[in-house]
């Protein structure tokens, strides 16, 4: 019997898709309109992203883990940090000279944060908080994303 994923399997599968777009963005052309859309689809990914995680995940780690507040402010304030670059390079767009500069800090601080929540928020969280609970967390996430995506009538 498979099991279902949990909001943790969730939220890494969005890191996977975050890592996959960054290295789509160092192989396009500097200044170019590919790495444009793709800085805008990381942008969306990312916004999604982070209000997923503080909506869904930051509350019961912060109430539930042990030094779980400590673990939350420290992803809220990458969120913070990310949410800044990705406005300044969209801002600027790609013909611009600092924004290789900036997508590079973006990149390096994304990479930083991906880890530490892999590491250490996401192992804390599943070994504080039930299965069955991180399962109806994803379950409830999926249904929001979904209900999302279904185009209204």
């Amino acid at each position: 019997m498979s099991r279902r994923p949990d909001i943790l399997d969730e939220f890494t599968a969005d890191h996977r898709a975050v890592t996959d777009l960054l290295d789509r963005i160092d192989a396009a052309p500097a200044g170019g309109a590919e790495r444009a859309e793709l800085v805008t689809r990381l942008t969306d990914l990312l916004f999604a992203h982070c209000a997923a995680e503080e909506e869904h995940l930051f509350p019961v780690v912060q109430h539930d883990v042990p030094d779980g507040g400590a673990l939350v402010f420290g992803s809220i304030h990458d969120h913070l940090a990310i949410g800044q670059y990705l406005a300044d390079l969209q801002a600027l767009g790609p013909a611009h000279p600092a924004f290789d500069t900036l997508l590079r800090g973006l990149a390096d601080t994304l990479r930083r944060h991906l880890r530490g929540e892999e590491e250490q928020l996401f192992p804390a969280a599943r070994k504080a908080l039930p299965a069955t609970a991180r399962t109806a967390l994803g379950d409830r996430l999926r249904a929001e994303r979904a209900e999302l995506e279904t185009p209204a009538d």
